[in-house]
């Protein structure tokens, strides 16, 4: 496995300069050997899997330690429901040997291109339960809190006070299945750009609005801050409105989709803001890289170790 640092950002970066140089040995059944606290990113960046392959190999753990040997302290896996019981107890055994947190992973599968959420025909909502209850095995086995769940499409048939109110009964349903086992729903707004126009719910202040309704601590809003510049600006008034219902950031620059410096977000003032706010979670980087191979891993490494806080 490839070990050295990609870290080369320039003179006079104190980020980057805490980050160069750390090591781990192969992970075994020994006691856990974390990155120090010192050389990680001030905040909880969590990658993916597939981000940095052609760096670390496809094997899944091997990219764990990678990331975990560039300073990253966390990691998200939207596949994680799709992986078999072996891969998830791998990764799950390698991130507290690593000392990383688990982010969110998805807790529905091929919903959110359906009207569900937003009055779909029973069948559909049924499902949506069905897979509720399915989650809570997996995120108990892989140490995860946070499901990410998209209330899919809008329903053409209903006003849209309509269909916040199924959206509303439907969650509380799926509150009384994760709750008692301490796990919290964060729904996330998706952009109408690029052929979603189908989506119905866009924005973070529709989802706030609607966690205020459901009323309960296993319902919260994940905040996707690219999707947001996407579909509606205004981005940190917008976070400071619905503060006390976030509980998950994720980024991606806008319009690229890829690491933040590819496009028009001010990326360090906004996890400035938030770090400022008193934010301590994960922030999921749910984006692609700009450029391909080892060349383009190493660009997201430097990528945030520019706008990481200090």
């Amino acid at each position: 496995m490839h070990r050295r640092s990609f870290l080369s950002l320039a003179a006079g970066s104190a980020a980057a300069s805490a980050l160069v140089g750390v090591q781990h040995t192969a992970l075994g059944d020994d006691a856990p050997n974390p990155a120090s606290a010192a050389k990680r990113f001030t905040m909880h960046f969590a990658p993916h899997f597939g981000m940095f392959q052609h760096s670390a190999g496809k094997d899944l753990v091997d990219q764990l330690k990678f990331a975990a040997d560039q300073g990253y302290s966390a990691w998200e896996d939207n596949e994680m429901k799709n992986r078999s019981v072996e891969d998830q107890e791998r990764i799950a055994k390698a991130m507290t040997q690593l000392d990383m947190r688990m982010g969110v992973i998805s807790a529905l599968r091929g919903t959110w291109n359906n009207i569900t959420f937003a009055g779909g025909d029973q069948d559909a909502r049924d499902l949506v339960l069905k897979q509720m209850h399915d989650i809570v095995d997996i995120a108990k086995r892989t140490n995860t809190t946070l499901l990410c769940v998209v209330p899919g499409w809008t329903n053409p048939k209903l006003t849209h006070d309509e269909e916040t109110a199924s959206c509303i009964e439907l969650l509380k349903r799926c509150c009384d299945i994760v709750e008692p086992h301490n796990l919290v729903m964060v729904i996330e707004p998706v952009n109408k750009q690029k052929g979603a126009s189908k989506i119905f719910m866009f924005s973070v202040v529709h989802a706030f609005e609607i966690c205020e309704a459901v009323n309960r601590p296993s319902c919260k809003v994940l905040c996707d801050i690219f999707h947001q510049q996407m579909g509606v600006g205004y981005l940190m008034p917008n976070i400071d409105h619905c503060w006390k219902q976030i509980a998950y950031f994720q980024c991606g620059d806008a319009p690229t989709g890829k690491e933040p410096g590819t496009g028009e977000i001010n990326y360090a003032n906004v996890l400035r803001h938030i770090k400022d706010k008193g934010y301590t979670g994960v922030i999921g980087m749910e984006h692609g890289n700009s450029k391909p191979g080892k060349d383009g891993e190493r660009a997201v490494i430097e990528a945030y170790g520019r706008i990481d806080p200090t």
